[in-house]
């Protein structure tokens, strides 16, 4: 069986859809990072040296923005777009995690 075909994903700038996608990357690697919910120290730690490239990714799909006069962030349509890219499940483990009551 088929997985559900995805929504389209909303029009984006290519700028946009450049932040949205370094923004993802960066919220993966904090995931990883989070020492509420890692496992082992080595994953965290290439983790975090990965993460100084994808920050600095992520600065120059927002300063590519500024350059080229997109200066509004259109928070509705890329909220969206992030859902459609499982962004709500992803930022979920930057977050702590629910308190084990066993």
């Amino acid at each position: 069986m088929l997985p559900p075909e995805l929504p389209p994903l909303p029009a984006l700038t290519r700028a946009e859809a450049e932040l949205i996608d370094r923004y993802l990357e960066v919220v993966d690697l904090l995931g990883r990072i989070n020492p509420a919910r890692a496992t082992h120290t080595y994953g965290a730690l290439r983790a975090a040296q990965a993460l100084v490239g994808r920050a600095a990714a992520l600065k120059d799909a927002l300063t590519l923005m500024h350059l080229r006069g997109e200066s509004e962030v259109y928070a509705d349509t890329l909220a969206e777009a992030l859902r459609i890219l499982d962004g709500e499940r992803r930022a979920n483990r930057v977050t702590m995690p629910p308190v084990s009551t066993s």
